[in-house]
């Protein structure tokens, strides 16, 4: 079991930055990869950028030259630095654990709000 708990949303200016958290707790050290992933009312949740440890990072398009994700080797801290915010980024942002064993099991967190607005 992997619990994960986000911090750092808030509002922002277009243009301007923030910082997510997402702290790991449980069996980290089966994680896999960590992503995020944001959600828009009444859209899919999609992904935004994801970390595979000891392999290599992932980032959707629309925020590759913005947005960097970072990892500790605990597999207990993984951040994700937002520059250049725009109007569209505004979403509710998840972290997410893929653990390895005999299966793959994935975790969630609860969310954090991310509001980029003038």
């Amino acid at each position: 079991q992997v619990q994960l708990v986000e911090s750092g949303g808030g509002l922002v200016q277009p243009g301007g930055s923030l910082t997510l958290s997402c702290a790991a707790s449980g069996s980290t050290a089966n994680i896999e990869t960590m992503s995020w992933y944001r959600q828009v009312p009444g859209e899919q949740r999609e992904l935004v950028a994801s970390i595979t440890f000891g392999a290599g990072t992932f980032y959707d398009h629309s925020v590759k030259g913005r947005f960097a994700i970072s990892g500790n080797n605990a597999k207990n801290l993984v951040s994700l630095q937002m520059n250049s915010l725009k109007l569209e980024d505004t979403a509710v942002y998840y972290c997410n654990a893929a653990v390895k064993s005999t299966k793959y099991e994935y975790y969630w967190g609860q969310g954090t709000q991310v509001t980029v607005s003038a």
